[in-house]
């Protein structure tokens, strides 16, 4: 567990590095930018340790992982976000353990949200996961809603019951005229935040950037990334 810990702490450090070089070139105060472990496939041993150096936002993109480790991990200081596509069925579970859900795309799931956060007496956050993979209307290949929806999926979150409007989020495009131009995208997204502001002034989370492209989300001014296996490290494929 030392070696675990050394090991964590070490790639931890660099990430911190990078993040605050990024901020520096920017023009940006280090505090500007919120850093959030996606912990998936890994342990709740590592969330614990991850708590240990002082991580206090974690991430995750699955329900039937999450919710365990969310449940071992209860005592800790931690806020949990949920970043991966969400299923209806899923909603119930999720609102028992997350605090923000990064990846709200649909009408449906928005009205699922609410119902559950009500019900468990929550006020949940909840983020505009945009496509910018996606036609004026059409979802993206890894979910997220066009720019074309943001506002009336926002003006729903900002109504329903049980919901927070946070702010909006993205994955840089595989595909489209984004594709490789990852500085460009989250600048776009950085543009679409704007204009949510201009009726959602609360709305002031961009959450972009992975642990690939940290300094172009830095850059464009993402206020929180989302790194994964730059702390954690690759873990081999089973099979």
């Amino acid at each position: 567990m030392t070696d675990r810990k050394d090991e964590l702490a070490a790639n931890l450090a660099k990430v911190e590095r990078r993040i605050a070089d990024a901020c520096a070139a920017a023009g940006r105060r280090r505090d500007e930018v919120t850093l959030i472990v996606v912990t998936k496939t890994y342990p709740a041993t590592d969330v614990r340790i991850l708590s240990e150096l002082g991580v206090r936002h974690v991430a995750e993109n699955r329900d039937q992982d999450a919710a365990p480790k969310a449940a071992a991990c209860m005592d800790l200081p931690l806020t949990w976000h949920f970043v991966g596509q969400l299923q209806t069925n899923k909603v119930r579970s999720v609102v028992g353990y997350a605090d923000f859900v990064q990846s709200v795309d649909r009408s449906k799931l928005v009205t699922a949200l609410s119902k559950e956060a009500v019900r468990a007496g929550r006020e949940l956050g909840c983020l505009i996961q945009v496509a910018l993979d996606a036609g004026e209307s059409a979802r993206g290949e890894r979910g997220g809603v066009a720019p074309a929806g943001i506002e009336e999926l926002a003006d729903l979150v900002a109504r329903s019951p049980g919901l927070r409007l946070g702010g909006l989020m993205t994955v840089a495009p595989l595909t489209g005229e984004y594709a490789g131009r990852e500085q460009a995208a989250f600048g776009r997204l950085m543009d679409l935040s704007t204009d949510l502001r201009r009726s959602h002034p609360t709305a002031t989370m961009v959450s972009a950037g992975m642990s690939a492209d940290l300094e172009q989300a830095v850059a464009a001014g993402a206020t929180h990334v989302r790194v994964g296996s730059a702390v954690l490290g690759v873990r081999p494929r089973l099979g």
